[in-house]
């Protein structure tokens, strides 16, 4: 790895052979030496899990001069821990967590691995960044979210300062002439209503797939992440590592 170049670690929440990760490292490879450190397997839905119970391997996948791939068999932010932690030799300048296969819009950023990932880094002192596509294919097409996402990026390498910013990105699935362009955002009120589906296996005993939908409870608010990717915008919101609700601290002094 060259120092002079930025190092930009990546990782992300589908395994580390996904094609969202792959078109990430491509475009990442444009701007700065790369180092990913992803799941063996896929990992979605792990938010900030660690694994503390037993035991983490990683595997080499490829070794380059500006590029190296490693697989983790641990959560997504087991991966970004080993890698500040024992696998690389400097700080990484950047830190992409994606692409990913399917939304992490308003409530999702709760439960994804995605941003998992990146919330770790940027706890670490890295500027993070979760890239998403609202799509679920396997065989997605990620060119709109490669070519707007690369300016933002090589803008970041060269005027942020802040080394604890994460963002949350998400684009709809558009084709380019479609897309309209990206908004910064807030993150929508909503929530998932969840179901679980009940089955049979073979013997006859019941098991549960979980599925649901989720609920925008604000559908008119033109400035939340749901209305931009709705209406063809990619939307950017920062993530506040602090969860502390200002408001309701005020509000519960009557519990001295």
């Amino acid at each position: 790895m060259e120092n002079n170049r930025p190092l930009i670690l990546i990782t992300n929440d589908d395994g580390y052979s996904s094609k969202g990760i792959t078109e990430l490292i491509a475009m990442a490879q444009r701007i700065g030496d790369v180092v990913v450190v992803a799941p063996d397997t896929a990992q979605s839905g792990m938010s900030h899990a660690i694994t503390f119970s037993s035991y983490v391997r990683v595997k080499t996948i490829k070794e380059e001069p500006q590029l190296k791939v490693y697989a983790v068999t641990g959560t997504p932010v087991d991966c970004v821990k080993m890698a500040v932690n024992r696998l690389l030799d400097r700080q990484p300048d950047l830190l992409l967590s994606g692409i990913n296969h399917g939304t992490n819009s308003t409530v999702c950023t709760i439960y994804s691995g995605t941003l998992g990932a990146a919330t770790e880094g940027a706890m670490s002192g890295i500027p993070s960044v979760g890239v998403s596509l609202c799509s679920f294919d396997a065989d997605a097409d990620f060119s709109v979210v490669v070519k707007y996402t690369e300016p933002i990026l090589k803008r970041l390498l060269t005027t942020n300062t802040d080394k604890n910013l994460c963002l949350n990105i998400n684009f709809p699935d558009v084709r380019d002439a479609d897309f309209r362009g990206i908004k910064l955002c807030r993150q929508a009120n909503g929530v998932w209503k969840e179901r679980f589906i009940e089955y049979r296996d073979p013997w006859d005993r019941p098991f549960y797939w979980l599925s649901g939908d989720l609920i925008n409870y604000e559908p008119e608010a033109t400035d939340t992440d749901e209305w931009a990717l709705a209406h063809g915008y990619a939307s950017i919101v920062p993530i506040n590592l602090d969860s502390t609700d200002y408001t309701r601290l005020k509000q519960i002094d009557y519990l001295l």
